[in-house]
C-alpha cells in the first residue's frame, strides 16, 4: 500500500521581521486500520444503511424500521415505515434532518428538532426512488432512480425547492451508465458515486460496478473489483476526508478502499469483529470514523484508517 499522505489545512501567522510558526495538520492512511467501538443494536437482526448524524447519534435501518441510535446502541426513535432491503434509502442533510424513501416511493423529510415529518417528493411514474444523498457541499438531493418500463436506472439531482437541476442517465457515447442503482454517495471533489447492480444470476448473486462520474455528468470510471478481470457485488459506499471511496463487497466480503480515481488500496477484513458479510458504510468526517454495518448480524463496528498528525516549522525572516 502506497503510503499516502495528503495535505488539507495550513494555517500561518507571520509578522515582518519576525519569526514565522506554521502549523500544519496532515492526514495519512495508517499502515492497517484498528477497531475502536463495537456496538451491537437492540431489536434488530440486521442493518442495511447507516447515516452518520452526528459523532454520537447514527441513523440505521434493516429493512422495516428506520431508527435513530447513540454510540452505546440505544434506540433514541424509529420510524417504521421502510420496505426497501440493502437499498440506500436515507441520509442527513447539513442540519442534521434525517431525509428518507418510505414505503410508497415518497421522499420524505423528518425534522430532528420538532420530530415532524413532511414529503419533499411524491413518486412520479415509472420512476422509483431506491437511493437517496444529501450533497456535503450544497444541500442538493441526489437520488437514483429506477424505471418500471425500461428497467434502466438514472440519477437525478434537486435543489432545495425540490427542482430538478440535473439528470444523469446516459455517457457521452449515449450508453446506459445504470441499471439497478442502490447506494448512492457524492464526494468532495464532486464526484457522484453509484453501487450499481449490473447483473443477477439464479442464485440472486450476480455482479455490479461503483460508477463514478464528475460534477457535469461526465463518466469518469466504473470500478470492477480487484483485479480488474474479478467480479464485484458492491452495496453500501461512503467517501473519506481524503476523498477515497470505500465500498462493501459481498463477493469478497470485505471492504474495498479506492482512491478517487479508482485505484485499488487495500482491503478492511471485518470478519474477527463479529462483521462476517458487510453491507453498508458510513463516514464520521469530524473524528475520521467509519461505520461498518451487516445485514446478518446486530452488530455496528466502528474502524479508524485514518490518523492526523500535526507539525509545526519555524522559520526566520531575513
Amino acid at each position: 500500500m502506497k503510503n499516502v499522505t495528503k495535505l488539507l489545512s495550513e494555517i500561518k501567522i507571520k509578522e515582518e521581521g519576525k519569526r514565522q510558526i506554521e502549523s500544519v495538520c496532515q492526514l495519512q492512511l495508517m499502515s492497517k486500520p484498528t477497531s475502536k467501538l463495537q456496538i451491537s443494536l437492540t431489536g434488530v437482526s440486521g442493518v442495511t444503511h447507516i447515516s452518520t448524524a452526528t459523532p454520537d447519534h447514527v441513523w440505521f435501518s434493516d429493512g422495516i424500521h428506520l431508527f435513530l441510535a447513540n454510540v452505546e446502541g440505544h434506540n433514541l426513535h424509529h420510524l417504521k415505515c421502510i420496505r426497501l432491503v440493502n437499498y440506500g434509502i436515507h441520509t442527513v442533510n447539513m442540519t442534521c434532518d434525517l431525509i428518507y424513501i418510505d414505503r410508497d416511493y415518497n421522499i420524505k423529510k423528518f425534522f430532528k428538532d420538532t420530530r415532524s415529518k413532511s414529503t419533499l417528493m411524491k413518486k412520479r411514474s415509472p420512476w422509483l426512488p431506491l437511493c437517496v444523498v444529501c450533497s456535503p457541499s450544497n444541500n442538493d438531493l441526489l437520488v437514483g432512480m429506477l424505471s418500471t418500463d425500461t428497467w434502466a436506472g438514472k440519477v437525478t439531482r434537486y435543489n432545495n425547492e425540490g427542482k430538478v437541476i440535473q439528470t444523469i442517465q446516459h455517457d457521452t457515447a449515449g450508453q446506459q451508465l445504470y441499471c439497478l442503482p442502490r447506494y448512492i454517495t457524492e464526494n468532495r471533489n464532486g464526484d457522484v458515486i453509484v453501487s450499481d447492480l449490473t447483473d443477477i444470476d439464479n442464485n440472486d448473486y450476480g455482479r455490479g460496478a461503483v460508477v463514478v462520474i464528475d460534477y457535469k455528468g461526465r463518466h469518469r470510471f466504473s470500478y470492477t473489483g480487484h483485479p480488474s478481470e474479478s467480479d464485484l457485488l458492491p452495496h453500501g459506499i461512503c467517501t473519506d476526508t481524503l476523498s477515497n471511496i470505500l465500498l462493501c463487497d459481498s463477493k469478497t466480503n470485505t471492504i474495498h478502499l479506492i482512491d478517487k480515481d479508482g485505484h485499488f488500496m487495500m482491503q478492511i477484513q471485518t470478519q474477527d469483529q463479529g462483521i462476517g458479510r458487510p453491507m453498508c458504510l458510513s463516514f464520521d468526517h469530524k473524528n475520521h470514523l467509519l461505520w461498518i454495518g451487516s445485514c446478518d448480524s446486530n452488530k455496528v463496528c466502528v474502524y479508524r484508517y485514518i490518523e492526523r498528525k500535526n507539525y509545526l516549522k519555524n522559520h526566520c525572516d531575513d
